[in-house]
């Protein structure tokens, strides 16, 4: 027997990673129905509902020992739906939806600049699974799609809840330019910190620095305060730290570090 034979891969499909995955994917389908029927703060809490489970699938995937090649396409596929579709047609519903009374042009814009939101996500997400081990993974290339998501139904939950006297339709170009600029962002090549420890290899890998962990109780608090409205807030910081970044590396003439 070739003792260098390559051993066939695993076709086993586990159970536990999957239930998170597809809880995260019931999560994004509900957040499609519930956008549908004008519960717009029921739908963006279910997107966050959405990227918690997403977080959990794959660390409880590599704490047991169950990561598979299935689990990492059923994974990439439910996040096209939570982070991708589901925004997209929440933010349409609620506002985008309103901009075909600026004529009918305007109501074409507004479904297609969704599709592009849609279109951007999907890109994302197969630009990341291709690029997985390869990149430095202190960074993210792009804005990520749950990041991305995050922005769009902040955005949506701190207005729906009627608690700032603003709608939808009032919010339409608003809503149309954050539409935008989160679609984009997810297809730059403007690098985004992921919060995954420091890039050194063996023990050091999964380190992150001392005040960030200082921040967790701030944030916590402030979360307490108002959610939608402090969840708005973190999501449009951390949508403007990359370009920031890259604005200040352009300054000081920091050589980009090829991905």
């Amino acid at each position: 027997m070739d003792e260098n034979k390559q051993a066939p891969r695993s076709r086993t499909i586990y159970l536990l990673p999957n239930l998170f995955t597809t809880a995260g994917l019931f999560a994004g389908f509900y957040a499609i129905i519930a956008a549908a029927n004008g519960q717009f703060v029921h739908a963006s809490v279910a997107v966050f509902i959405a990227a918690v489970m997403d977080g959990i699938d794959g660390r409880v995937a590599r704490l047991t020992g169950t990561s598979s090649e299935f689990g990492v396409q059923y994974d990439s596929l439910a996040d096209l739906v939570s982070f991708g579709m589901a925004p997209a047609l929440v933010m349409y519903h609620w506002s985008l939806s309103a901009l075909k009374f600026d004529g009918s042009v305007m109501g074409r814009l507004g479904w297609a600049v969704a599709f592009l939101y849609a279109a951007c996500a999907a890109l994302r997400l197969a630009r990341f699974n291709t690029q997985v081990g390869t990149v430095d993974k202190r960074w993210f290339i792009g804005l990520a799609s749950p990041a991305a998501a995050g922005l769009m139904m902040s955005f949506v939950w701190a207005f729906a809840d009627g608690d700032l006297g603003w709608s939808g339709e009032q919010l339409r170009y608003v809503a149309l330019g954050v539409t935008i600029v989160a679609a984009l962002l997810m297809v730059s090549r403007i690098r985004f910190w992921s919060f995954k420890g420091t890039g050194e290899g063996g023990a050091k890998a999964d380190r992150i620095p001392f005040y960030v962990l200082f921040l967790v109780p701030v944030v916590i608090a402030v979360l307490a305060m108002d959610l939608p409205r402090a969840l708005l807030a973190i999501g449009v910081i951390y949508a403007f730290s990359g370009p920031g970044f890259w604005l200040w590396r352009r300054w000081r003439k920091v050589p980009e570090a090829t991905p």
